[in-house]
């Protein structure tokens, strides 16, 4: 590009792991594109940096011509749609998976951008759910349009806004047990949100050096450094939250029939399809590019809970951390 300050297009940027990048980026006075459907839901991002730097873009993610507006002028893109769970003509696996990024993808080639980085999902390769193989599917589209793009798969992304250890500690206060779903035993790997946003600057800012370390056209899969069965999990969130809870055993069939109840609210606490997904472990492969490849640490779950769960405890901050009945 040949502008006087770089810009960058970030898609889904009002989102969870979407607002961390929005700041990281802003962080190196990069001009940054939050490219939504709904420019006033990203007014609260302005902030994050100094007037005129985040700027929120009108752009509609089914339109290619939208799509390559919002993508014309940028040096990087970084896309984080995606959906947990499906819901209306929208909200569809293979509509936010897989046409969104190869439309972000197609325009990225077509304009000349410098780097796209694409979010993907840990274990997409691996889990036969409807979620992890339109995942999968997603990036094979994105790599097709553009060979130098770089995913990254992470794990559950855990972080003060989280929709994971929030939802279980909310749960934990109004109901006398938890589901663990197929035994508990399936594994995990949480990765702090703050870790994957510096994955995406590291993707983007690491200069074309040696092969070994230029992360175009690669794909990383990230994951914090402790590996968790499901079981673990709910006891590491008991011993913040002090609310001890019965964890009764669902196997897989049960769950699914639980599930399809559970995916008629307004916002679904389980799908049929995330049931599925769970039969999967969510951890890094061995040899696969990780956050050592990109010259990172990620941090452990210890780190960073307490800060975010202690309000679910009796009291507050102020309470026992005891497991309470």
């Amino acid at each position: 590009m040949s502008h006087p300050y770089i810009t960058a297009t970030v898609f889904g940027g009002t989102g969870f792991l979407g607002r961390q990048i929005v700041r990281a980026l802003a962080a190196r006075c990069i001009l940054v594109k939050v490219a939504t459907r709904a420019p006033e839901r990203a007014n609260f991002l302005k902030p994050c940096g100094a007037v005129g730097q985040v700027v929120p873009f009108a752009c509609r993610y089914g339109d290619p011509e939208s799509v390559a507006r919002a993508v014309r002028g940028s040096d990087y893109v970084v896309n984080c749609v995606g959906i947990l769970y499906e819901r209306g003509k929208k909200a569809r696996f293979q509509r936010a998976h897989v046409e969104i990024p190869a439309l972000i993808a197609q325009a990225c080639a077509a304009e000349g951008v410098e780097r796209f980085v694409h979010i993907s999902s840990l274990s997409c390769d691996k889990a036969s759910s409807q979620y992890a193989q339109s995942k999968l599917a997603g990036e094979k589209e994105v790599l097709q349009h553009f060979p130098r793009a770089t995913i990254l798969r992470p794990s559950v992304i855990f972080g003060p806004d989280d929709s994971f250890f929030n939802m279980f500690a909310e749960l934990s206060r109004y109901l006398p047990f938890l589901p663990l779903i197929g035994g508990g035993q399936t594994k995990l790997q949480p990765v702090y949100v703050g870790d994957v946003a510096d994955a995406v600057m590291a993707c983007l800012f690491t200069p074309r050096v040696r092969e070994k370390h230029n992360p175009e056209g690669k794909i990383y899969e990230l994951g914090g450094p402790e590996v968790f069965s499901f079981q673990e999990i709910y006891e590491k969130m008991f011993s913040y939250t002090g609310r001890k809870r019965m964890l009764v055993n669902l196997p897989w069939g049960v769950a699914k029939v639980q599930a399809r109840f559970l995916s008629l609210l307004p916002k679904p606490l389980l799908t049929c399809d995330q049931v599925e997904t769970l039969k999967s472990d969510n951890i890094v492969s061995p040899g696969a590019y990780n956050f050592a490849t990109l010259g990172l640490t990620s941090k452990a779950l210890d780190l960073i809970l307490p800060a975010y769960l202690e309000r679910y405890r009796a009291g507050g901050k102020f309470g026992s951390s005891a497991y309470n009945a």
